[in-house]
C-alpha cells in the first residue's frame, strides 16, 4: 500500500498483519507511516525490516541517528539476546535506532551488531510488533513467527 494509506483504509482491508518494508533514507521523513504503526499497534500483528524497523521503533518513541558510514554487506555479524546466537546477515542501512532511547518505551532489544552493539532487533510482545534492521536470511525464524501471529487463533 502507498506510504500515505489512513489507518482506516489498512483497517477496512482486515489484515491478518502488517509488513513495513525496507527502503532508502531518512525514516523520520516517513510520518505519515510512523503515525500509521502508533495507530496500528496492537491491532494485528507488525513486522518490519531495514526503514520498517527504523520506522516501529521511531513509533514507540525511540531515536534514530544518521550512521558515519552505516551497514554494507552480507557479513555483520549479528546476536540474539533472546537465545545467543549468533548469524551473519545482509545489511545496507545508513541509519540506526539510538540503544539508550529504547529504555523507557514499550520496546524491547532482541539483538545487537556484534562489532558495533548497534540495534539490529526490537520487539513488543505485548503489541505482537518486532523489527530487524538487517534482511533475514534463509533459516531465519523472523518470517515464521509472523506467519505463526498472523495465524493467531485461528
Amino acid at each position: 500500500m502507498p506510504y500515505d494509506t489512513s489507518a482506516e483504509e489498512v483497517m477496512k482491508m482486515k489484515p491478518d498483519g502488517i509488513y513495513v518494508s525496507d527502503g532508502p533514507g531518512n525514516p523520520e521523513d516517513v510520518q505519515p507511516v510512523i503515525e500509521l504503526v502508533k495507530t496500528l499497534k496492537g491491532k494485528c500483528p507488525i513486522i518490519g525490516v531495514g526503514l520498517g524497523h527504523e520506522i516501529i521503533g521511531l513509533a514507540y518513541g525511540a531515536k534514530t541517528y544518521k550512521m558515519k558510514f552505516g551497514h554494507r554487506g552480507c557479513n555483520h555479524s549479528v546476536r540474539s539476546l533472546i537465545n545467543g546466537t549468533l548469524r551473519n546477515h545482509l545489511q545496507n542501512h545508513g541509519y540506526a535506532i539510538d540503544a539508550d532511547s529504547v529504555n523507557g518505551t514499550e520496546l524491547k532489544i532482541t539483538h545487537l551488531n556484534v562489532f558495533d552493539k548497534t540495534v539490529e532487533g526490537i520487539s513488543c510482545e505485548k503489541d505482537n510488533v518486532y523489527g530487524v534492521q538487517y534482511l533475514p536470511s534463509e533459516g531465519s525464524t523472523f518470517y515464521d513467527r509472523f506467519i505463526t501471529l498472523m495465524k493467531g487463533d485461528k
